[in-house]
């Protein structure tokens, strides 16, 4: 029988949730999705020295404060990455918009728009590229503006209901709802464990598909921040699942039968849909404290990981000077 990662791509689009361009090789995913901590990983590793010290190089010859061309090397990076990775997938490259800019429509634009122009200098269509952006209300509405201008958009870190809504409101080109971080927040909060089959973070991604299907939104809905492999296997049909490298190779070594858990066809229960002007999503984010605390959780974060990596940036900036 074929691999269960086999039978998962049959029914699902597999996208590979790392930097590593070794493991991309490996698992030949559709798409790819980055974010700071994942570039912060793939900056440490040995095999990629070449791509950061080209990066170093470059900042060293730019002008300006040591903070600005720090930024500008990151970003650098993480669109280096992305170029690598476009080049080893038939699909899309997720590259994120620093997490410090989540709560700023106008920043975020500003960034969403440079990352784009910063791929079509190095001959990268933006149909090659999804800008990912925290699912605030102020990054939805960034999302809102960069999709009518043809940019299409992640909208990540996407814990409720609400939230979805208002990304298909807007017409976002795909969302990525965090099953594992759901979970995380329950098992703490209640103190057990959860199958798969009652899994919060499962029942929230199978809630939001139902919704979609229900109203016909072509809104792509891709499971992210799996815990197990049982989660991956309980949203089985879903439109994309973006997985770890440790989970494919999991699911690559399993043989065995793999069940279509959803279908366009057969999406079942549809939940009670909220309203998404900006005072009922507000006040729904406000009632739902797992969603406003993994939120908040999530964007201090990425925004704590992109500070390391311009910290290490920095480092090697110096270490650069003394030796020239």
């Amino acid at each position: 029988m074929a691999s269960k990662l086999a039978q998962l791509r049959a029914m699902t689009t597999v996208v590979a949730d790392t930097g590593d361009i070794d493991a991309i090789r490996t698992l030949k995913p559709i798409d790819c999705t980055t974010n700071p901590t994942l570039i912060l990983k793939a900056v440490e590793m040995p095999s990629h020295a070449d791509i950061v010290d080209e990066a170093i190089g470059w900042g060293r010859k730019q002008s300006g404060s040591s903070a600005a061309v720090t930024a500008a090397v990151a970003d650098r990076l993480a669109v280096a990455f992305g170029s690598e990775l476009s080049k080893l997938v038939p699909g899309r490259v997720s590259t994120e918009v620093d997490a410090d800019l989540s709560f700023n429509t106008k920043a975020t634009l500003d960034k969403a728009r440079s990352i784009i122009a910063a791929y079509a200098a190095r001959g990268i269509p933006r149909e090659k590229i999804l800008i990912k952006i925290a699912s605030t209300w102020e990054g939805i509405r960034a999302a809102e503006v960069l999709q009518k201008e043809g940019v299409d958009c992640n909208l990540t870190l996407l814990f409720s209901l609400v939230q979805a809504m208002a990304c298909a409101e807007v017409g976002v080109h795909l969302i990525s709802p965090f099953v594992g971080r759901i979970l995380d927040w329950h098992v703490k909060n209640e103190g057990r464990k959860f199958e798969p089959e009652e899994d919060p973070g499962v029942i929230s991604v199978r809630g939001i598909y139902a919704a979609y299907k229900s109203k016909g939104i072509k809104t792509i809905v891709m499971g992210a921040s799996f815990r197990s492999t049982g989660e991956v296997e309980a949203l089985a049909g879903c439109d994309n699942l973006t997985i770890s490298p440790a989970l494919l190779t999991e699911l690559d070594k399993d043989e065995g039968a793999l069940v279509r858990r959803l279908s366009p066809d057969d999406y079942g229960t549809v939940p009670a849909l909220p309203k998404t002007d900006e005072v009922s999503f507000r006040w729904a984010m406000n009632e739902d404290p797992m969603a406003t605390e993994k939120l908040a959780e999530g964007i201090r974060g990425f925004a704590k990981d992109l500070g390391k990596l311009r910290t290490l940036i920095a480092q090697r900036l110096e270490e650069a000077a003394k030796a020239a």
